[in-house]
């Protein structure tokens, strides 16, 4: 037997599938915008460490570029020293901008270094040593590799003339030099291709700087 229902039951039927209908659709377009939308990094990724950690860094060599500049008579030095705090500036604020669309805290209750720890034994390439963590990475001071102590800081800004170009030059060299292997981990352990990209430019940058500063540190 078929059941039969009247005109208007039919109509009501048919509206509330069609809203079903509807429904399903709405539902199914959020998802996609959700699952469409940006992933970031997690705080304790090798993208936000890096871009932590070079963030000091670079703003330690910001601060001696800007203290050597105005201690010292020699031109070609001081143009150096200024391009170094400028580019070096410019990148500390592209890391802190990163952070900042991720949501991310600038700083972090995790040690110095500790993205480069241990990240280190899941991506080929990279070989910080046996056992190596953290902790071993940083200076007795507690600072990260390259780092100028206050004392050495101290040194530099009581430094003049050619003392302070030596003094200078010595502790950027080695500056430069630890640089170099924290944006050389951070191109290989980062997974977005922005902190990869500017990771290699600071790696190839820096290292050309090393050779110009050697080369005037030699000829002091």
């Amino acid at each position: 037997m078929t059941l039969s229902l009247p005109g208007w039951q039919k109509r009501v039927l048919l509206i509330l599938a069609g809203i079903a209908v509807l429904a399903l659709f709405a539902l199914a377009f959020t998802a996609g915008r959700v699952s469409a939308g940006p992933s970031y990094p997690a705080s304790n990724s090798a993208d936000a460490g890096f871009a932590r950690d070079m963030q000091v860094h670079h703003n330690q060599a910001v601060e001696m570029s800007m203290i050597v500049r105005d201690n010292v008579e020699d031109g070609t030095l001081r143009a150096i020293a200024y391009d170094i705090a400028l580019t070096q500036q410019q990148q500390a604020g592209q890391m802190y901008a990163w952070l900042e669309e991720w949501g991310l805290p600038q700083s972090s209750a995790e040690p110095r270094m500790e993205w480069m720890a241990s990240g280190a034994g899941d991506h080929d390439g990279m070989d910080m040593g046996a056992g190596s963590g953290a902790g071993s990475m940083l200076t007795p001071e507690g600072l990260m590799p390259g780092m100028a102590t206050e004392g050495q800081l101290d040194e530099l800004r009581a430094a003049r003339g050619e003392d302070a170009e030596r003094l200078y030059l010595n502790l950027m060299i080695s500056h430069h030099e630890a640089g170099v292997e924290m944006a050389e981990a951070g191109a290989k352990l980062a997974d977005t291709e922005q902190v990869r990209t500017l990771a290699a430019k600071i790696q190839s940058g820096q290292q050309a700087e090393i050779t110009l500063m050697q080369t005037m540190l030699d000829a002091l």
